[in-house]
């Protein structure tokens, strides 16, 4: 196992961003449209498909549409883009999605026949067999969403599937040497949470067991040990959290000569308890900061801090990575090697174990840099990454931490197709795949400028315009950002961004203002709670510095984003209407008095504040665009998309925005995908139409 935060880490912290509970509280009674919360109800779900159809009439009629909506189809569909791979035992496998297979395909090959340009690949699981040959109630389809295969053998996988694309799944076992559905094997039922494998025989699980099992956040508080041929009734209990928790989880660690049990206690984001489960089931634990990302590979603990920490006499930096011997350190040494320490402009964008090595990636400035750390008997050295391209985002993953030196890398840009390349540490990469070019972006270029915010600080954005563009404040420019949970946003190759932005003459800007990890924690915190507002005051900062450098004016800027991004767009809807020609608002949190009530929003409370104390709802109030809306004001055209079966970011948001908008009389249309989960689509077809819908929607708006 290369890294111990893929998997507890993973389910825990990042599981607030990639599962969500189910969670609810009533309706509040003062909110007049408080019935839009029933995700499902029949008088919501009528006024939905009302909503859709105004919509579609009004972006989806045209010629123009259909063939953008064809374009990025035939792109998402393109059978020459990069097949992704995980080893698994001796084989690669790939999870593929096209035109023939709408669901996807679950297939594999061998790493020679993986080299040529077109391979040949044996299919494991058709999930669009699959769904032919399994009615799911509702009419809904299943929605890959990841195997666990058993080590050493690779013989039994545990398949997690969602019904429509909802992050709650079911979990079964599969048999990779029939090739068949394991009859009286492992199953879980329908839930947010999953199971992991401990031997052939035994799981740990965690998910809904029933009447208080869950966290507020909807997330599973309990995690037990199944035995194979017995009722889940009967698993026995491992570790039980607290019901204001966010996630609880286990696992195991099954690298050969260091197999270790593992419990996760997630608090909250960025608060986590790790401790190492002992042959008799007692627990000890990981005695480092909370808000450290613990992990553990072979003989070594790494801890990547996130706040400064006095220890063994002396203080590290956040943002610091610490390495140490597991045994030294849970015997109660505190020796460190700091592996990385950030500057004010670099921080840890990622590291990735090989079996001996340790590849670092830092951002300085937002670009990617790699660099190699090695432990010996004399101690760590470090070399440089040999072969890695100079610009452009890199990424990189380890082949088989177990047995190997190799590592993918992947690189990109806006106008630079991703490539993937295999690479062995000290040796110049392979390079085996690339995208095809899926639009013309020779007539673009990309550069990096900072604006500055309210308060001064220097915000970095990514620009991508056309060469010969007059800088007469006329350019239909489209700004995206997100800038929470230590996300960090970096330049890459999209199709549907090209083909529906960029080769129409569209300029593209990226903004990385504060709530994201662009430069390490200190960024992401800068923004958190009381002082959302800098995060909103940085991208407004961005946006009127393309106006300043005569890129383009209020009238033909839009800007777009998603999630924690919609929030962010809500923001810019309500505080800075005067900047923007159109608004594209995307499975967002609107409702801030009522995030923390609505499925996993209890889960965010870290970031955002906890809205039932008056004084953080005193703060936060002043960030909740559904309060803020002023129906005397004057706003710009919007389009509110999201998915009736987002279990992660409630549909009420958007639909609540949506009709106290159009109850003023204001320039707003809506769309929501009946499929799809918090990604807003559940295949190909759905995220073709989606996006065509949001840049047809821009061009009417922005367009000359």
């Amino acid at each position: 196992m290369s890294k111990l935060a893929h998997a507890c880490h993973a389910v825990g912290i990042a599981a607030g961003l990639a599962a969500a509970g189910a969670h609810a509280q009533a309706p509040a009674s003062d909110d007049p449209y408080a019935w839009l919360e029933d995700v499902s109800g029949d008088k919501a779900l009528d006024w939905v498909r009302a909503q859709n159809a105004k919509a579609e009439a009004e972006l989806a009629s045209t010629p123009q549409f259909k063939q953008l909506e064809a374009d990025i189809l035939a792109i998402l569909d393109s059978d020459a883009k990069i097949p992704g791979v995980e080893k698994i035992g001796d084989y690669y496998y790939n999870f593929w999605k096209d035109k023939h297979h709408q669901r996807g395909l679950w297939r594999r090959t061998t790493l020679e026949e993986y080299r040529k340009d077109k391979p040949a690949w044996e299919t494991v699981i058709d999930l669009d067999a699959l769904n032919e040959a399994e009615q799911i109630p509702d009419g809904k389809k299943w929605v890959w969403h990841g195997a666990d295969c058993l080590k050493p053998d690779y013989k039994r996988c545990l398949i997690a599937l969602s019904p429509g694309g909802s992050d709650a799944d079911v979990t079964r076992e599969f048999d990779l040497e029939t090739k068949q559905w394991v009859s009286d094997g492992f199953f879980r039922p329908e839930a947010k949470g999953g199971l992991g494998w401990i031997d052939a025989d035994t799981v740990y699980v965690y998910t809904d067991f029933g009447p208080g099992s869950m966290t507020s956040s909807g997330y599973p508080r309990i995690v037990k040990q199944w035995k194979r041929g017995t009722p889940l009734e009967s698993a026995t209990l491992v570790y039980e959290g607290g019901p204001g928790d966010m996630y609880i989880a286990a696992l195991r660690d099954h690298t050969p000569g260091f197999q270790r049990d593992f419990v996760s206690r997630t608090i909250a984001f960025y608060n986590d308890e790790l401790y190492l489960r002992r042959g008799d089931g007692t627990l000890a634990k990981i005695e480092a900061p909370n808000s450290a990302n613990k992990s553990v590979h072979r003989e070594w603990l790494t801890l990547e801090l996130r706040e400064p920490w006095e220890v063994g006499g002396r203080t590290y930096q956040a943002g610091s990575l610490l390495a140490t011997r597991f045994d030294d350190f849970m015997a109660g040494k505190r020796e460190f090697e700091v592996l990385f320490e950030p500057t004010a402009n670099s921080s840890l964008a990622g590291f990735d174990w090989t079996r001996s090595h340790l590849v670092l990636n830092v951002l300085q400035d937002v670009k990617n840099q790699l660099s190699v750390v090695t432990p010996g008997e004399g101690g760590w050295t470090r070399t440089d990454f040999i072969g890695a391209p100079g610009i452009g985002t890199l990424a990189v993953s380890a082949v088989d931490p177990d047995e190997s030196e190799a590592v993918w890398l992947t690189a990109t840009d806006f106008l630079t197709p991703t490539t993937l390349s295999l690479a062995q540490v000290g040796a110049a990469p392979e390079k085996l795949k690339s995208n095809p070019v899926f639009f013309d972006g020779s007539k673009h270029t990309m550069e990096q400028h900072f604006a500055t915010s309210k308060d001064g600080t220097r915000v970095p954005y990514f620009l991508v315009r056309p060469r010969d563009l007059a800088l007469d404040g006329t350019a239909p420019t489209l700004l995206y950002g997100y800038g929470g949970f230590e996300i960090s946003m970096t330049p890459s190759y999209s199709g549907g961004v090209g083909k529906g932005w960029l080769e129409q003459g569209g300029v593209f800007a990226l903004a990385n203002i504060r709530g994201g990890g662009e430069y390490g924690p200190r960024w992401h915190q800068a923004a958190l709670k009381a002082n959302r507002h800098k995060a909103y005051e940085d991208f407004a900062a961005v946006a009127q510095d393309l106006v300043d450098r005569k890129i383009t004016s209020p009238a033909h800027l839009g800007t777009q984003g998603g999630s924690n991004g919609g929030l962010l767009m809500g923001n810019m809807l309500t505080q800075y209407p005067d900047q923007f020609g159109a608004i594209v608002v995307q499975v967002p949190l609107l409702d801030m008095k009522r995030y923390n009530q609505l499925l996993a929003g209890a889960s965010w409370m870290a970031e955002y504040g906890d809205p039932d104390k008056p004084e953080e709802w005193a703060f936060i109030q002043k960030f909740s665009p559904y309060h803020l809306f002023d129906p005397a004001k004057d706003y710009p055209p919007v389009l509110f998309t999201t998915s009736t079966l987002d279990d992660r970011v409630h549909p009420g948001h958007a639909r609540k925005m949506m009709a106290k908008m159009a109850a003023a009389q204001k320039d707003v249309r809506y769309y929501e995908n009946i499929e799809g989960g918090h990604g807003g689509a559940a295949d190909n077809k759905q995220a073709a139409h989606m996006q065509a819908l949001a840049y047809t929607f821009l061009w009417q708006q922005l367009g000359e």
